[in-house]
């Protein structure tokens, strides 16, 4: 074990080495250099007999990691809808790494417990929500998608007079399930976590923009789970969430938002119109790793209806201090075990306030208008309405995107992802990162066109 100088010396070190990685990730390449990739087989040996070094380690992950590593900090990266992490949620994940809370009781936690109820409340006023939902931290959109479901499963059974927590779904009533023919694959993992099935959905038609099409929306009868979407993950597009409880919420059904990163369209003024509407649902899931910019990992859910998502994921034990007057983390989480994520939303949120938050949702947004407007006047065809962060451009068949794209990422300048829209391939620009400026989006569109011009002729 080492001493209180050794400790200091370790992390100071690793400290050093984390400051250089942030340092060096504006003007590294995006994408490692193919000897980088190759390099990383060093890790692959036997367990060794004995021990190593504590410095002799960390500087092992750092000289073979740290130049494998895709720089998705920095602000180049558009590929995947991934945030950049704000340089005081890096500082505060340390800390919290530090503190190494087990985030499931107030009584054993309460710093970390109560960061997070506040963290909580101010997303729910940020975006809008009922004053009295609550909140799941979890790792991503997937599992916060997953734990609103659950508290709609549990209600909406519990609407009818089936108790699904005893009795489980074998002999339950039917349920309709309503999806877009655009939901996320995440939604359909939650659906099939929680024995619903993946297939057993009705699919709702859209439009050329990937949105729900109200005027032909499935009827509906029974028991219901309706599941929307705020910003298409191709196109950024909303459903018209507001119109859809308009329609089915009279009807008993449950209207649930997947808004992995559309939901911070609510946290500016310029875009909150995207999301008129949208506080009639029940439950709503975001991610912070995405447009917060906070760490990884960190999703949110919000349920309406408190007490249904206590019943969906409450635990109690003999051991657990699980009597308390105070807001129980774990009440609320699918995991028992979690670290202290809320504190890094905290930290954000403190940082930015709530100018600071819409000023770089706006950002992202008009560097994607950049995005689109220049490849436009450069003759290529932007598929989509840029109504937020995302942009699909084509640059001619299917083959010739696939090439461009390949090119690009080798090339190192920037990192964009390939998709499939509407039977057409295409690539994809999500604009997300809080520091990616206007001289990041030129020098990318610089290297993106000669790449296209060079495949084009």
């Amino acid at each position: 074990m080492p001493d209180k100088s050794e400790l200091r010396a370790l992390l100071s070190e690793a400290a050093e080495r984390s400051i250089r990685y942030r340092e060096n990730s504006v003007e590294r390449r995006v994408a490692p250099a193919p000897e980088a990739v190759v390099a990383v087989e060093r890790f692959v040996e036997p367990l060794p007999d004995s021990g190593s070094d504590d410095t002799d380690v960390l500087a092992m992950l750092d000289d073979i990691g740290s130049p494998a590593t895709v720089t998705m900090t920095g602000p180049r990266y558009f590929g995947f809808v991934i945030g950049g992490s704000l340089p005081v949620t890096v500082a505060t994940n340390w800390l919290t790494t530090a503190w190494d809370q087990n985030v499931g009781m107030h009584e054993v936690t309460p710093a970390t417990a109560t960061l997070e109820r506040v963290a909580m409340d101010w997303m729910i006023d940020l975006f809008g929500l009922p004053k009295n939902a609550a909140a799941s931290f979890v790792t991503g959109a997937t599992v916060a998608n997953f734990s609103a479901l659950a508290a709609a499963r549990n209600r909406v059974f519990a609407d009818i007079g089936w108790n699904v927590e005893a009795d489980g779904l074998i002999g339950a009533p039917p349920l309709t399930i309503i999806v877009s023919e655009e939901t996320h694959p995440t939604v359909f993992k939650s659906l099939g976590l929680l024995g619903f099935g993946r297939n057993r959905v009705v699919k709702a038609a859209v439009d050329e923009q990937g949105r729900i099409d109200i005027g032909r929306f499935p009827d509906i009868g029974g028991p219901t789970i309706v599941c929307t979407q705020a910003g298409n993950v191709n196109t950024g597009a909303f459903d018209p969430v507001g119109e859809i409880c308009e329609l089915v919420k009279p009807k008993g059904a449950w209207v649930h938002v997947d808004g992995a990163f559309g939901l911070w369209a609510a946290a500016s003024p310029d875009l909150e119109h995207l999301c008129d509407g949208f506080q009639a649902a029940d439950s709503w899931a975001t991610d912070a790793h995405k447009w917060l910019n906070v760490p990884y990992d960190c999703g949110v859910a919000f349920v309406r209806d408190n007490e249904a998502l206590k019943s969906a994921m409450a635990i109690t034990a003999e051991y657990l201090m699980t009597e308390t007057e105070s807001r129980n983390p774990s009440d609320f989480t699918p995991e028992l075990s979690r670290r202290a994520r809320g504190v890094d939303v905290w930290a954000a949120l403190r940082s930015l306030g709530r100018q600071g938050t819409a000023d770089m949702i706006n950002r992202c947004c008009s560097n994607a208008r950049r995005f689109a407007g220049a490849l436009t006047e450069a003759g290529y065809e932007v598929l989509n309405d840029v109504v937020l962060n995302q942009v699909l451009v084509s640059f001619g068949d299917d083959a010739t995107n696939r090439t461009i794209i390949d090119e690009i990422q080798r090339e190192g300048t920037c990192w964009c992802g390939v998709t499939v829209w509407q039977g057409r391939t295409a690539m994809r620009i999500s604009v997300c990162n809080w520091s990616t400026t206007t001289e990041d989006v030129d020098r990318s569109l610089d290297a993106i066109l000669a790449i296209a011009r060079q495949q084009n002729y």
